[in-house]
């Protein structure tokens, strides 16, 4: 395919290793593995924060942390003061759960008044945030006003799904896109790229980053270079996320 001697694809790629019983020698060796590769971003836990903030030092990666996450429900202040231990900690971007309950519910102010207080702690840290809506659980309706809101609260990125739940979708995407319309950046993530094919093709619908888990980002950057990736070594996790 034409479009993969183009691009690097790692360079679109949040590494995550967000598998709550990963071993501290384990999620060290995966973002090893990412740094060496040069992946865009490594994505970790927060118990995890210290050691990617200290590992990304002089690289072109950056550093993330998930908040409130899976569920999204921790509440404004609970998500503010953590945003604001993370930042303090030196984490450069934040991917924090919407309460998509709340948005299932149509209580928008209030989800609008918690994204906002998580951008502007994490903005004046210099840090930038990406919210995730867990698309499975609402209407394509609700995911255009939800990109709306995120938008109007100042966040950088919108996206798709903590990887927990249902598969991120084609239509979900193109109607974050559309609807973003530049004015916020879109992740794809979750169950549902786990080869390279799709993962180009949600990078032709527009979207900027892929939210992997290290497994899946080291298989799809084996196939991206031809490699046969059944024939390699374990240190490539089958795994999703």
């Amino acid at each position: 395919m034409e479009t993969t001697k183009k691009i690097e694809i790692q360079r679109y790629i949040d590494y995550s290793t967000l598998k709550p019983e990963m071993t501290t020698t384990e999620v060290k060796k995966a973002l090893e593995r990412a740094l060496k590769e040069n992946y865009r971003a490594i994505c970790v836990r927060p118990c995890d924060i210290e050691m990617a903030v200290s590992m990304c030092k002089g690289t072109d990666t950056t550093s993330c942390c998930v908040m409130d996450y899976p569920h999204g429900t921790g509440g404004k202040e609970a998500k503010t003061a953590l945003t604001e231990i993370y930042v303090k900690k030196g984490i450069e971007e934040i991917d924090t759960v919407m309460n998509f309950g709340f948005a299932r519910s149509g209580l928008w102010d209030a989800v609008r008044d918690e994204i906002a207080a998580v951008s502007r702690v994490a903005h004046d840290h210099g840090a930038i945030v990406k919210v995730i809506f867990e698309i499975g659980h609402l209407t394509l309706d609700e995911i255009g006003k939800a990109t709306e809101v995120c938008i109007e609260a100042k966040a950088d990125f919108v996206k798709t799904c903590t990887g927990f739940f249902e598969p991120v979708t084609e239509e979900a995407v193109k109607k974050m896109v559309e609807t973003a319309a530049g004015r916020a950046k879109v992740k794809a993530s979750g169950p549902g790229i786990a080869d390279l094919a799709t993962a180009l093709r949600y990078i032709e619908l527009g979207v900027d980053r892929l939210g992997l888990g290290f497994g899946f980002s080291d298989k799809i950057l084996a196939e991206s270079r031809g490699i046969d990736v059944s024939k390699q070594d374990k240190g490539i996790a089958k795994t999703e996320y």
